[in-house]
């Protein structure tokens, strides 16, 4: 009697919303490990133990689907970036290293984000869809001397964090509508691998032109974008 009082006082303690629609041995669990530092939990976790590595995924999972719901990516569904997002969270798990100074938190976030995106650029890439990379968009399109970015151009579009590309859904769609539209098949082609951090030497010679015609070709691809992005 006294443990069963002991055991309904321990998940009056916990928030409800942690125990509503939990078994037995979940419960359990949860009392057992809410008291621990996640970093702690990730040890037993190690070691083997199935349930501390349940735990922190039930944990965690909430704030996967939050990332998960901040990207867009064309022809896949919420889901597919989720499952991505908890792969993440899977690789966490696995490599957190207790010595180094981050903690676990901040290393799933770091590993959760990291796979969404590195899952989105392959997926672009193999689908030669624009905007495929968040950093390779900082280089100049004028040339390697100017100021000028695509970044500049997108980030002026009124695109939400461009420093992580979190694109809406409706504004993915309307951007990724319009530059197919504009840009000629060459124009798109020189986008695209300069995108992939070709240069003009390289473009030039994967498609028989003329540095000159890539560099050409790359100027009218930023003339176009702010005229269909309505950039003054």
């Amino acid at each position: 009697m006294k443990s069963f009082l002991r055991y309904n006082l321990t998940c009056s303690i916990i928030s409800r919303g942690d125990i509503v629609g939990k078994g037995v041995n979940e419960v359990k669990d949860i009392i057992f490990f809410k008291n621990m530092l996640d970093e702690e939990i990730v040890g037993e976790a190690k070691k083997g133990n199935i349930r501390a590595q349940e735990y922190l995924i039930n944990k965690y999972e909430n704030f996967v689907k939050s990332k998960a719901k901040s990207y867009f990516l064309i022809g896949a569904d919420k889901e597919d970036i989720y499952q991505e997002g908890m792969i993440g969270l899977y690789k966490a798990i696995r490599d957190f290293k207790p010595d180094k100074l981050s903690s676990f938190k901040a290393f799933a976030e770091l590993c959760v984000t990291r796979q969404i995106i590195t899952a989105i650029k392959t997926a672009t890439r193999q689908k030669h869809i624009p905007l495929n990379t968040y950093i390779s968009l900082n280089k100049p399109i004028y040339d390697e001397e100017s100021d000028r970015t695509l970044m500049d151009i997108l980030s002026e579009a009124k695109i939400a964090d461009p420093e992580e590309l979190i694109i809406s859904r409706e504004e993915m769609g309307y951007i990724q509508n319009e530059i197919g539209e504009v840009l000629s098949n060459l124009e798109m082609e020189v986008l695209m691998s300069y995108i992939d951090g070709k240069s003009y030497q390289e473009i030039a010679c994967d498609l028989d032109r003329h540095a000159k015609s890539i560099d050409n070709a790359l100027q009218r691809v930023k003339r176009k974008l702010e005229k269909c992005l309505n950039i003054k």
